[in-house]
């Protein structure tokens, strides 16, 4: 068996976790055709051929050294993220998934999802996913309008991204499509055409996220014109509206979905459960019984493959210090309308709830969230302003 070193707790940091966390597994593929403009994830344009089964065997290899810290769990989902996986044949989906199989104990009943670019969908691909074992797309529409998935830098039009909507209702029974709003010269009309062109895809599950411009990316350094914060304020809540009212939970901060359409593998996020990560610049978050430990693989894909090869693709690894644990909790937790059972702050952290008492009390005081004895959940007006909810948090983790 394959062995791996992790650090000890500090000195009077040491927890005690009654029981682990569910635990889910993360697989990153860097590859894009082309680089989004706004995008910030670990992602590379593909200039020469995709090194797809060396990549597999890279993955694969990765995992077996990673065993140690997750002997004995089971795996609950599997979430193929990017960069883009669907550039990835069906064949080398099926020997990652059979490798993980031989390797993991994965529930029967796990929800697989694969990420996918309309611009890279074939009927006879998708199916082959399916058959792997894939059973949950996410499809990256981001708009239906062809001005605005050009300045989003998007490969694919508006009618790849419809026709990619139909070869996955052919194949699959639960997908996302993922949509952003407050593009760049979006008006409301446009934004409203969008959401009416999503609720008629019907699917069951909904994402639209704000766009915003993060640093390392194109649009930080050029930011394109955007809607102003008026414009933008009313384009979010147009969505909300619209969405909810066509029968979709907002059960998530950008997540809308159909009853029993929730994405297992974000909830498990949202609960501060665990997760393996690997792949090239993937991160893992792994409890044991004492401590919670975060690492990150290497980002390059040239280096990853050979760290992987070598057993050692973990560039970094630290264990969370407890003065963290409230507001990584938190910037979690807080993303679901439901909020979180109190139980569950303990369960999760090995900390008792009065830790968080102070900003806890802020957070009330300011109409952030409503709390009694068994639950804490974000109020409207704290879900609309969660930075500033989870600013309070944070000062307690300094």
């Amino acid at each position: 068996m394959p062995t791996a070193t992790f650090p000890a707790p500090a000195a009077g940091s040491r927890l005690v976790l009654a029981a682990l966390p569910p635990l889910a597994l993360y697989v990153h593929v860097p590859w894009c055709v082309r680089k989004c403009p706004y995008c910030d994830f670990n992602s590379h344009e593909l200039r020469e051929a995709l090194p797809d089964m060396t990549y597999v065997d890279a993955l694969i290899a990765d995992l077996e050294h990673a065993l140690p810290s997750v002997w004995g769990r089971r795996v609950h989902s599997i979430f193929f993220g990017g960069g883009t996986p669907s550039l990835l044949p069906a064949e080398a989906i099926d020997r990652l998934l059979a490798g993980i199989r031989a390797r993991l104990q994965l529930a029967a009943d796990a929800e697989i999802t694969l990420e996918a670019n309309p611009g890279t969908f074939e009927a006879d691909k998708f199916r082959d996913f399916r058959a792997a074992g894939v059973n949950r797309l996410s499809i990256g529409i981001q708009s239906f309008n062809p001005a605005h998935l050009k300045a989003l830098g998007r490969i694919h039009d508006d009618r790849e991204a419809r026709r990619a909507i139909e070869i996955a209702h052919e194949s699959f029974e639960n997908f996302n499509l993922d949509l952003m709003y407050a593009l760049p010269e979006q008006t409301l009309a446009e934004a409203e055409r969008d959401v009416a062109e999503a609720l008629a895809a019907r699917a069951p599950h909904l994402s639209f996220y704000h766009l915003t411009l993060e640093p390392n990316t194109l649009f930080h350094r050029f930011p394109p014109p955007l809607p102003d914060e008026e414009t933008a304020t009313a384009i979010g809540d147009m969505v909300e509206e619209r969405v909810a009212g066509a029968g979709y939970s907002h059960y998530e901060t950008s997540a809308y979905a159909r009853p029993g359409a929730e994405c297992n593998h974000n909830l498990n996020y949202w609960r501060f459960g665990d997760y393996l990560g690997i792949g090239a610049g993937a991160h893992s978050k792994i409890s044991f019984p004492d401590r919670i430990v975060r690492e990150m693989r290497y980002k390059q894909p040239r280096e990853y493959l050979a760290r992987a090869a070598a057993g050692d693709a973990v560039q970094e690894r630290h264990p969370v210090e407890r003065r963290e644990l409230g507001f990584e909790f938190m910037m979690n937790a807080l993303r679901l309308a439901e909020g979180f059972d109190v139980t569950l702050f303990v369960e999760r952290t090995g900390l008792q709830l009065a830790v968080v008492d102070r900003p806890l009390a802020a957070a009330a005081a300011k109409g952030l969230i409503e709390r009694d004895h068994l639950r804490i959940r974000p109020t409207p007006l704290g879900r609309r302003f969660l930075n500033d909810l989870l600013q309070l948090f944070l000062s307690e983790a300094k």
